[in-house]
């Protein structure tokens, strides 16, 4: 058994897989033996995330994941902890390795109670309810005991074990099951929260649900036991990325060695009274300091210069001026209006594009710059990669941004299918997906990005390490999408607690 952490990558699997894999070794093994393990499991990361607990509370299902609970409660009893269990099976309805659970709980002399304890009354909580029973699409109706299982089990402050899967939970997507939905808003808060008293302990294999959309509220810190079973032999959904390869620079180089980027957007005021010049120069600035050779800024429609003074290592241009041939072109942050006269010369010319915010709006709303886009993917030389949140997302998709939100996964990989590129689908656990290949789930990043600018300065810094790839072609693309997903949001899981996030100096703490 051993805890997640974002520094190395991980394999993710569907239920399917993981449903498959759990019959070929309860073929293989002496009969429990399975269920034995996972509750072994169980109560041994029980007794070390509350090591001082005595009072425990266990709510079981009726199925296989309440039957892990069961003789969990068992061995914690037998331990000398005070345990209780809600169950809400029946011994009629119980499939046989739940039922031999339940007689090896009631054996062991473990207190049963039909509802759950008065809040404050225990050190420590398990979730065995449901595990991997939901699917996307589920009309699973939660009973009333189910639900006030779950409401009791988050509303307590005592540390809370969810075993296999937070209930309600879908594991493939990471998306509340319908009659779930409420759950989300009792999901943790803050940081400090989410890492201290949510745990879940993922069995025989990791699900993607846990690292995306809801799941890692959900979740909190995830812990892996593969119970002595081989995850190799069935092939996995996604990747949780894992840190990217330092970067090593050759003493003999030159601006030129790190390639250039382009910045395109930062409307000014005359279209619309809306000036967006910052969003385009904080992209600027986080390819600056992510260590591009050159940074070139051609702001839209007049846009206002006044911010440029302050970081003269960018370069101002007129779009006209650009060699968008020989550069990485970074187009859309702050883009407005102006950026729609722009983008069909951006589309043909530039090798290596990174596209974002009203880039996407405008393709998303023109048929023709569709097009254009999706056949970029054919020609040699270029490299593409979009970073769309869920409603540009949705735009692009033709849908709304509450079904990209329900399947992140499939969302990200429908569209970089249909337009051949890289895509960064970003929020939490932000997805990397791109045609051919198993996406990746970010693990990175926390909340304090939920600010005006940051996804402008993970544009720039995407920029920044395409400029650096040695070829310009989708696999490049899929890289520096990835890696600097990565980076972006390590950052602001380091960031001091004390100050404030924001996206100039988190733009300024970005290293090569």
């Amino acid at each position: 058994m051993h805890r997640i952490t974002a520094d190395r990558p991980h394999p993710l699997h569907d239920c399917a897989a993981t449903r498959a894999l759990e019959n070929q070794a309860q073929r293989s093994l002496p009969a429990h033996a399975l269920m034995q393990r996972a509750a072994h499991a169980c109560a041994r990361l029980a007794r070390a995330l509350a090591p001082h607990a005595q009072r425990m509370w266990l709510a079981c299902g009726g199925g296989n994941n309440g039957g892990d609970g069961l003789l969990a409660a068992a061995l914690l009893h037998q331990a000398g902890l005070d345990v209780t269990v809600t169950w809400l099976g029946t011994p009629e309805t119980s499939p046989p390795d739940a039922l031999h659970s339940w007689h090896a709980a009631q054996d062991a002399g473990v207190c049963f109670a039909d509802a759950p304890p008065p809040l404050g009354t225990q050190d420590l909580c398990v979730d065995a309810l449901l595990g991997i029973g939901l699917r996307t699409g589920s009309t699973h109706s939660p009973d009333a005991r189910l639900l006030d299982c779950l409401h009791a089990l988050h509303a307590s402050h005592a540390t809370l074990l969810n075993v296999d899967l937070p209930s309600g939970l879908v594991a493939d997507t990471g998306h509340y099951a319908p009659g779930f939905e409420a759950l989300a808003a009792t999901d943790p808060t803050t940081a400090g929260t989410h890492q201290q008293r949510r745990h879940t302990l993922a069995l025989l294999t990791l699900k993607s649900g846990l690292f995306t959309a809801h799941g890692r509220d959900a979740a909190g810190g995830v812990w892996y036991d593969d119970l002595g079973v081989d995850a190799a032999t069935h092939p996995p959904q996604a990747w949780l990325a894992g840190a990217p390869a330092p970067s090593a620079r050759a003493h003999a180089s030159h601006k030129g060695s790190f390639g250039d980027v382009a910045v395109i957007g930062g409307e000014g005021l005359a279209a619309c009274g809306m000036g967006m010049t910052g969003a385009a120069v904080l992209a600027a600035s986080a390819a600056l300091h992510a260590g591009a050779g050159r940074v070139m800024v051609a702001l839209l429609d007049g846009g206002a210069t006044a911010a440029l003074p302050q970081q003269p290592a960018l370069m101002l241009r007129r779009f006209d001026a650009l060699e968008l041939a020989h550069a990485t072109v970074v187009c859309g942050c702050g883009g407005g209006a102006a950026v729609a006269t722009v983008l069909a010369q951006v589309l043909q010319q530039a090798g290596r594009l990174v596209l974002d915010a009203d880039a996407l709006n405008t393709i998303a709303a023109d048929t023709a710059l569709r097009a254009q886009l999706a056949a970029r993917s054919s020609r040699a030389g270029c490299a593409t990669a979009l970073t769309p949140h869920p409603l540009e997302a949705a735009r692009l998709l033709g849908t709304s941004s509450a079904a990209v939100q329900a399947d992140r996964l499939s969302a990200a990989n429908q569209l970089a299918q249909q337009l051949g590129c890289a895509v960064v689908l970003k929020g939490s656990g932000s997805v990397v997906a791109a045609p051919g290949r198993l996406a990746h789930i970010n693990p990175t990043g926390n909340a304090r990005l939920a600010s005006a600018g940051t996804g402008d300065v993970l544009a720039g810094l995407l920029g920044a390490r395409l400029a650096a790839q040695p070829r310009a072609d989708l696999d490049g693309a899929f890289a520096a999408a990835s890696a600097a997903c990565w980076q972006h949001g390590a950052l602001a899981d380091a960031w001091p607690a004390h100050q404030a996030l924001t996206a100039d100096r988190l733009a300024q703490a970005i290293t090569p």
